[in-house]
């Protein structure tokens, strides 16, 4: 796709305007859009289907020159913007200079959990979109059939969300629903067991090989506070990570990834 920079859109641009608005939470839900920047993402979101805009400066159209084509192939317009347009579009220190303005690609809870899931991250409260990312990320590449955010949580469509995911957004069931209770329900409904992490957890992972082999719901808490008392007490069964070292414990993501991964490896061999 060759582009005309002759005339590129600047920070002033009323369409530049409206898309560096959709930083704040409050814009996004007025226009109903979300935008995401960098490679990944901006690729997953036209592939996908997400994204209806493309913004991108002339050092960028050249190095990535093949998500303009598949622009192209997909019906999205592409816009040339000037780097100062990009820098208001940005909340980075460096910029990429490629950003997709796209549709809403949030799940309801109930839909995301129909048919028959078998593995299902729900983190509660995450408050950190950087984690937010990262937990969609690696549900993703476990082979996770949904991310569900329970509680009051951060916005998985923020840009830092969506950067962090690397395009992961856009690849399985994503929702947010705030009411924790109602979410238990829904996944015992599905069919689901509900799993827990806690350090003093009465199932320790490496020996809970059948229990995992099972459909499962996997609860993550909040970054500072982890899982109330009370929201252990709902789930089935509270499981503990084993740290053989020196390391008082292990961040959101890390837990995840491990947990995430165990439950795969046990379903895989239920399989076969």
């Amino acid at each position: 796709m060759t582009l005309d920079f002759s005339d590129p859109f600047t920070e002033r641009t009323p369409r530049i305007v409206e898309a560096a608005k959709l930083h704040r939470p409050a814009a996004r839900k007025k226009a109903n859009r979300f935008i995401v920047e960098g490679e990944n993402a901006v690729e997953a979101a036209v592939a996908t289907g997400a994204a209806r805009d493309v913004f991108v400066t002339e050092q960028a159209a050249a190095r990535y020159a093949e998500i303009l084509i598949t622009c192209g192939h997909m019906g999205v317009y592409v816009h040339p913007i000037t780097d100062k347009a990009a820098k208001s579009l940005s909340d980075t220190v460096t910029t990429t200079g490629l950003f997709a303005v796209c549709e809403p690609v949030l799940w309801t809870a109930g839909k995301a959990l129909r048919g028959r899931p078998k593995l299902v991250s729900v983190p509660v409260e995450t408050s950190e979109p950087g984690n937010a990312g990262m937990l969609i990320r690696v549900s993703d590449a476990m082979g996770a059939d949904a991310v569900i955010f329970a509680g009051e949580s951060v916005d998985p469509q923020s840009s830092k969300a969506a950067r962090a995911s690397a395009g992961s957004l856009f690849h399985l069931p994503v929702a947010r629903h705030p009411n924790v209770k109602d979410v238990l329900g829904q996944l015992r409904a599905a069919g689901l067991q509900i799993l827990a992490t806690s350090a003093d957890g009465e199932v320790e992972l490496e020996e809970a090989g059948e229990l995992l082999a099972k459909p499962t719901a996997w609860l993550f808490g909040n970054e500072a506070h982890g899982l109330g008392k009370d929201l252990l007490a709902q789930a089935d069964h509270r499981v503990r990570i084993p740290i053989r070292g020196q390391a008082e414990s292990l961040n959101l993501a890390t837990a995840a990834s491990i947990c995430l991964y165990e439950s795969a490896q046990a379903q895989a061999r239920a399989r076969s």
